[in-house]
């Protein structure tokens, strides 16, 4: 089902506030009735993307990731602004692995159209995508399937995706904290971002604002092992990070575009 504005502004406000929202707060700022707010908040929960708590909500808070269809909906605007900044950086010929996930997935529908590439992926969604235009060399990883992912895993997917020397590494992140650290919810999401990041000239990693502290289990990297960092909004702390190693970073919304070169 697709979400409707005040669903998305109430997983905004969620993000915003920590990931915990009482339901006065929410009734309070939408000016709607409580009977309005509860089944908002009850299709959310069925969905798996709030978890519905006394007196109000708070974000699922599981070491295991949301659905890849209801992951879609959510961000959206902000994973197809961070989509359409990554295809303007990309040079006609390039060659470019991506990731897992539903934002790699908005790059995938973003350059439909472009000119040519070469792209390395264990995304489903991403090659039935991309196969769309002829002149897009797309190279599928096999392994085994994660149903609720729509991706493909394991040591064959690892195995297959050493063997490219890639121009570019585009990938996702399940949970970006302020230590710095890359967050993944399994040790085999966590092996093919760090193959995406060994084998690529330049790594990229794109995420949206709900990213930020959101908890995950296992470390895949450190931030000071990214060289480009596009986000909807990065947070300060992140900011300074990436002044630190400086990482170059482009912040795409929702505001217009605005870009910060470091170093």
């Amino acid at each position: 089902m697709a979400l409707s504005t005040r669903q998305k502004k109430i997983l905004d406000q969620l993000h915003l506030a920590d990931g915990v929202l009482s339901s006065t707060d929410i009734t309070d700022r939408f000016g709607v009735t409580v009977q309005t707010i509860r089944k908002d908040l009850n299709e959310l929960s069925e969905l798996g993307l709030v978890r519905r708590v006394h007196g109000g909500i708070k974000t699922p808070g599981s070491d295991v990731n949301v659905s890849f269809n209801n992951r879609t909906i959510m961000n959206l605007e902000a994973k197809q602004n961070i989509a359409r900044k990554v295809v303007n950086l990309l040079p006609e010929n390039a060659s470019i692995f991506l990731g897992i996930g539903t934002t790699p997935q908005q790059v995938a529908e973003a350059l439909v159209n472009h000119p040519g590439l070469t792209v390395v992926t264990n995304n489903i969604n991403v090659a039935l995508t991309l196969c769309k235009n002829p002149k897009i060399q797309t190279h599928l990883a096999g392994g085994k399937v994660r149903p609720n992912d729509e991706d493909l895993m394991g040591p064959d997917t690892t195995e297959f995706l050493q063997k490219f020397n890639i121009q570019y590494g585009i990938f996702g992140v399940g949970g970006l904290n302020e230590k710095g650290q890359l967050l993944d919810f399994s040790p085999e999401e966590a092996s093919i971002s760090q193959s995406i990041i060994k084998n690529s000239e330049e790594r990229i990693l794109i995420a949206d604002h709900s990213k930020i502290n959101r908890y995950a289990p296992v470390v895949t990297n450190v931030l000071s092992e990214v060289d480009m960092l596009i986000m909807d909004v990065i947070a300060e702390p992140i900011q300074r990070l990436c002044q630190q190693f400086e990482i170059e970073t482009f912040e795409v919304g929702p505001t217009p575009s605005r870009q910060h070169a470091e170093g």
